[in-house]
Parts: structure tokens; C-alpha cells; sequence
């Protein structure tokens, strides 16, 4: 199942149903997995997975309670539903109740052993509670899962950068950032993860390569931009500064970036 985020990046914020932003959107289509099963079962199954597209576009349009109502009658009609379980997990995360979404990736987990996508899910609200040794090991697993292929592999990578980062382990959030950059380099959650852990690390000039290509594209967001106000500033450019802050004011006025930059609170 194709995994949903929030437009804002991945680690910077609960994620609205993923990769991570490459972690890692509102919830793209979703595609439900094929259900095997005799004739008998097909208007059953056609049931089930009408309900689950029904709940990712409710999802999409923010009713998350409706959208949870779909999947309760999608697992009704097939209980063994995966997709329907990972796609509840994703709602709960978005309102912030981490024991049900936690609960429902372990139940898509235990259906399908091994799946890159469950294990990938249960590792990302793993990180959201800091059970970050737990998590690592749910992304490690992930990556060796047989289905973990292309941008699904690279949204893992992010992930595990994100959370490594996050437990403090800069110099392991960089290496799998760098995978996740080598997989997908055009990808904006990827890049500015990239580009926040390389300032922590006080590579400046590498990480305002990284947070450039978000600001100068249609990706640019209040985040980006004071990203890369602190890059800037690092690097003593106060020319770059004032036209990202003329940037952030103009498109993002109320934003709490800006509010940090007014107040000069670089470190927040």
C-alpha cells in the first residue's frame, strides 16, 4: 500500500498519513492490496476494498473519524484485511493516538510476517514514542524485507536517518540520510532532513546545497525557509538571510518560523 505524509517534512512534525518525507503528504490513491479468495468471495473483497478507498479519501479531506468508520466496515467484511489495518494505524498517528496506531500495525505485522510496509509503519510510531533502539531495529528489518524495493527502500532509509537523528546518533542519521539521498535525490523530505543533520553537524556549506534545492523549487515551505535561514546564518551571509526572511514573511506571515526569526530564536 502506498504510503501517505503530511506536506511537511518528515521528522519536523506528527505525520498526516507517509515516507517519510522522506523520512519522510496528504494521502496519495491508495491501491489495495489484492484479496485472494474463491468466487464465492469476490463481492465480499469488492466490499472491503471499496470501503478502504473510501476511508483514504475521507482521510485525504481530513475526516479522519469517518475515514476510520470505513476501515471498521472494511475489517468487518474481511477481518485479514493488511492494507486496512496500515491505513488505520496511519490515522491514528495523525490524531496523535500512538497506542491504537501502534496496535494496528502490529496486527498488519502479524498477518503478514515480514511486510516492508508494517514493519516500516510500527518502526515509525515506535521513533514518535522514542522507543528509538526498538525502531532502528523494526527500519533494519524493513530493508531486508523481501517486498522493500525503489523509493519504498529510500523512504526507509529516511526514516531510520530521521529517528537516528532524533535519538542523537548524528553520525548514523548521515549515513542512512546519504542512502536515502543516493536513492531518491530529487526527493524534497529527503533533502532537507539531509540538509537539518548536516548543519547539526556543522557541515554548512554541504547542508545549504541540500536545503537550496527545496527553497528554489515549487517544495519551498516555512520550514524549508528557516532551514535555510540557519544555514546563512552559520555561514555569515546575511544577504541570503534577509532574502529567505523577505521570502518566509511574504509567503508564510503567520507562520511560527517567522515569529522565531522576529524574535531571533535561531536555536529553537
Amino acid at each position: 500500500m502506498k504510503q501517505i505524509f503530511s506536506k511537511a517534512y518528515l521528522g519536523v512534525g506528527v505525520v498526516a498519513a507517509c515516507i517519510l518525507a522522506g523520512c519522510v503528504s496528504t494521502p496519495a490513491a491508495v491501491k489495495p492490496e489484492a484479496i485472494p479468495g474463491s468466487a464465492a468471495e469476490t463481492e465480499v473483497h469488492r466490499l472491503a476494498k471499496t470501503r478502504l478507498q473510501l476511508a483514504a479519501l475521507h482521510f485525504e479531506e481530513g475526516r479522519a473519524e469517518v475515514a476510520l468508520g470505513e476501515i471498521a466496515q472494511a475489517l468487518q467484511a474481511y477481518p485479514r484485511y493488511v492494507d486496512a489495518f496500515n491505513l488505520q494505524g496511519w490515522i491514528y498517528l495523525s490524531l496523535q493516538d500512538y497506542k491504537n496506531a501502534h496496535q494496528s500495525f502490529v496486527q498488519a505485522l502479524a498477518l503478514r510476517p515480514g511486510d516492508a510496509d508494517s514493519l516500516y509503519n510500527l518502526g515509525w510510531v515506535q521513533c514518535l514514542q522514542k522507543q528509538f533502539t526498538v525502531a532502528d531495529g523494526n527500519f533494519d528489518a524493513a530493508l531486508g524485507a523481501p517486498r522493500a524495493s525503489g523509493q519504498s527502500v529510500a523512504r526507509i532509509w529516511l526514516a531510520k536517518g530521521v529517528c537516528l537523528r532524533q535519538a542523537g546518533q548524528i553520525d548514523k542519521a548521515l549515513q542512512a540520510l546519504e542512502k536515502a539521498n543516493e536513492i531518491e535525490p530529487g526527493s524534497p523530505a529527503v533533502a532537507y532532513n539531509f540538509a537539518d543533520a548536516l548543519l547539526a553537524q556543522g557541515e554548512a556549506e554541504r547542508a545549504r546545497f541540500y536545503v537550496r534545492r527545496i527553497n528554489n523549487g515549487q517544495w519551498a515551505s516555512a520550514q524549508s525557509l528557516w532551514l535555510g535561514i540557519k544555514v546563512e546564518r552559520s555561514l555569515g551571509d546575511r544577504v541570503a538571510m534577509r532574502q529567505l526572511a523577505d521570502q518566509l514573511h511574504k509567503r508564510f506571515p503567520d507562520s511560527k518560523e517567522w515569529q522565531r526569526f522576529e524574535r531571533g530564536a535561531f536555536d529553537d
